[in-house]
């Protein structure tokens, strides 16, 4: 039980657990009930099939978590000076705009494959925070912080492209509806409210509003975060913070629940039709070379130009080895990616091969980041002595 108790509260649990949910997945799909995996996707509870109850509802407390974390890391964390944000800012950007380039070299003359160029360009926390845990000692604390931050800036990023890239048709009645609930929100932070009954309330109106004006409904997770109060006081003067209880309330949930769920309902790639030259397939090649590639130049590049430029200083404790480690980690894209390529492409041959792409390129980050981190960089504790 220790052992069990052990590993719940280890790190590298919600990559793991992610990646069985997706290899129990692919077995479904590839077996004999197949039919019926993907039957219990389109299953309807309720108002909803199965599959948007995951990646329309949980999917907006996903994104809920990702909107606390940016806030706390925007006002009390790694993110609350302009200092601390040129480096992770920098380089996500340019691990965006690097894997979307080489995509599209993959993909400019097929217009049909040409909105696939977001699937690339997110880091996925669960999965490149597992692998790096695994490791221990190997990475310094500041290289594992900066892999956290630059996985939160993805992550906005992401929703700032879903937002504005992968919204076909809105209904305006709708969004001024939300508008509405979004202000009455942020006068309850206003008033120094934070029973969190009347936000969840007005937040899941907030979700049905966004849901019906044609953006993502994850999205409202987003803006609900952005109103959460981050410090509040008691009547007895005590003060707390809503955004870190929230965070650590939905943690767990998010962990064990939503991102296995979201796994094991999407990453169901059926293999019984595809063929050896299907490797070769312009998706495959674009998103899996993106991932692998265009994340470990973009973000490497980035840290290597502004430190020899001398704009920023190199992480304390930590070699290029490390640098270069962690900026291959970057490729690991599993969740954000396979969430994007269900909004770039319809269920189609395409949207088979991005998540086939995902897979190649994400777990050739992971194994070739690790390999690197362990056995090509000297232990922190070496480098702490010579700094001593």
């Amino acid at each position: 039980m220790s052992q069990i108790k052990a590993f719940l509260q280890s790190p590298s649990a919600g990559g793991i657990l992610l990646l069985i949910s997706a290899a129990l997945a692919i077995a479904a799909a590839n077996s004999p009930f197949s039919e019926q995996y993907f039957q219990f996707l389109k299953f309807n509870l309720g108002p909803f099939p199965v599959e948007l109850w995951v990646n329309d509802v949980l999917m907006a407390i996903f994104f809920l978590s990702v909107g606390l974390e940016i806030k706390h890391e925007m006002i009390n964390g790694e993110l609350n000076t302009n200092a601390k944000r040129i480096l992770p800012t920098v380089a996500a950007f340019c691990g965006v705009m690097v894997p979307a380039i080489i995509y599209f070299i993959f993909n400019h003359d097929n217009p049909l494959y040409h909105r696939g160029w977001a699937i690339p360009t997110a880091t996925d926390i669960a999965f490149s925070i597992g692998v790096v845990s695994l490791l221990g000692s190997r990475v310094p604390i500041a290289m594992k912080v900066l892999l956290t931050t630059l996985a939160v800036v993805d992550d906005l990023i992401a929703v700032v492209i879903i937002a504005a890239f992968y919204t076909d048709t809105l209904q305006f009645m709708y969004m001024g509806f939300g508008v509405v609930i979004f202000i009455l929100l942020m006068i309850l932070n206003k008033r120094n409210i934070f029973n969190p009954l009347p936000y969840i309330a007005l937040g899941v109106v907030l979700w049905y509003c966004i849901f019906r004006s044609g953006l993502h409904a994850t999205l409202s997770g987003v803006f609900l975060a952005m109103t959460i109060p981050y410090r509040a006081q008691y009547k007895t003067g005590k003060w707390i913070s809503p955004v870190i209880q929230w965070n650590s309330a939905l943690i767990k949930w998010i962990t064990f629940l939503i991102l296995p769920l979201f796994g094991f309902i999407n990453a169901g790639v059926s293999f019984h039709d595809f063929s050896v030259s299907d490797l070769f397939h312009p998706v495959v090649l674009g998103v899996s070379l993106a991932l692998f590639l265009g994340k470990q130049i973009g973000v490497f590049s980035t840290v290597y130009i502004l430190v020899k430029t001398k704009l920023v200083d190199m992480p304390v404790h930590a070699t290029w080895s490390h640098v270069y480690g962690i900026a291959v980690c970057c490729g690991i894209g599993f969740t954000m990616s396979l969430f994007v390529d269900l909004l770039v492409f319809p269920p189609s041959h395409a949207q088979e091969m991005a998540k086939v792409g995902i897979f190649i390129g994400s777990i050739l980050s992971g194994c070739i980041g690790y390999v690197i981190l362990r056995y090509f960089t000297p232990d922190v504790s070496e480098l702490e002595k010579k700094d001593s």
